[in-house]
Order: structure tokens, then sequence, then C-alpha cells
């Protein structure tokens, strides 16, 4: 593993309460000097009094969007790294995230190796690829619930949207999440 640096202050920006303790607890022990917030707000605030070497930031947040962030930090920080999460990984929301100026990109579930990796990665080098990647049923999954979730969870709408009859997903939605 790379060295983190003289600099090891890390942003966690994520409101999935368990998931923000558990990251920062493995980044702690990874080394990392760790500071949460769980809203767009917080991390903003965090961004512009003590923009962090490091930042992971999730994507969806229940007060905006997490680019929002990624943007403050890097107008006060050029030479952070970012990592965006996300659990609705998207061709579209990850070349936004690059282009504001995110390191890499990762979809949830990621764990702390994964994250690590894509922190610490120099320059153009690809981080290795993750050692538990989501099956193609999961991302499957993943879709179709993120689409169920922006139609207000209409089922007649999702599957208007999806080109799928409405049974088929209504058998999809009421089966268990794959692995």
């Amino acid at each position: 593993m790379t060295e983190i640096g003289p600099d090891k202050s890390l942003l966690l920006v994520d409101d999935d309460e368990p998931f923000l303790r558990r990251l920062a607890k493995a980044m702690e022990k990874r080394g990392f000097e760790v500071e949460t917030a769980d809203s767009v707000a917080g991390g903003r605030a965090i961004a512009t009094a003590r923009p962090p070497a490091y930042a992971v930031i999730d994507l969806r947040l229940e007060d905006g969007n997490g680019l929002d962030v990624v943007e403050v930090l890097r107008e006060r920080r050029e030479d952070a790294r970012v990592v965006v999460l996300t659990g609705y990984g998207a061709i579209a929301t990850a070349v936004a995230a690059v282009k504001i100026g995110a390191t890499d990109y990762l979809s949830k579930p990621a764990d702390a190796n994964d994250i690590t990796n894509a922190l610490l990665a120099k320059g153009d080098d690809l981080p290795p690829p993750p050692e538990n990647p989501m099956s193609a049923d999961r991302v499957r999954w993943e879709h179709i619930q993120r689409v169920y979730e922006l139609c207000d969870r209409n089922v007649s709408e999702t599957a208007r949207r999806l080109s799928m009859h409405r049974r088929t997903l209504q058998r999809i939605l009421a089966k268990r999440s794959p692995r």
C-alpha cells in the first residue's frame, strides 16, 4: 500500500450513519485523521473551514448532491484526492464526478480496502479492481430499485420507463436483493 503522506486528513460525507461510523473507524485504523459529516451542508462547512487532503463523498445525500461538496473542496484545495461513492452507479454521474474533480468513483458496497486503494492511487495508475464486485444481477436489481424510487414507488410508471411488464416488475420487487 502507498504511503498516506504528511497530511492525513480525511473527510467522510455520507447520510448512512452505520456505514459512516464503520468506514470512519476502518480509515482511522489505516492511519487517516477522519472528520465526518452526514449532509451536504456539513461537508461543505468542513471543506471550507479545514479542506482535507482526502475525501470520500456519497453522491446522493438527504439534503442534496455530494458533488456540491466536491466543488467546494476543489475550490479550497486543488490537490485533494476525492472518491465519490454511490449506491446508484451510472456512467453519466461518474463522468460528472470526474469532470468536477473527483479522483475516482466507486459503487456501493465498497469496502475500506477499495476506498483506500482509490484514495492512494498515484498519477494515472488505476487502483486494482474490487475484490468483491457487484454481480450483474445485483447491478440490474439496483437499477430497478433506483428507477422505482425515482418514480415515487409507482409500479406502473416504473414498468413503463423500464419497458417491462408490470407483473414482471412486481415479482422482481417482491424478491430479496441478489448478492
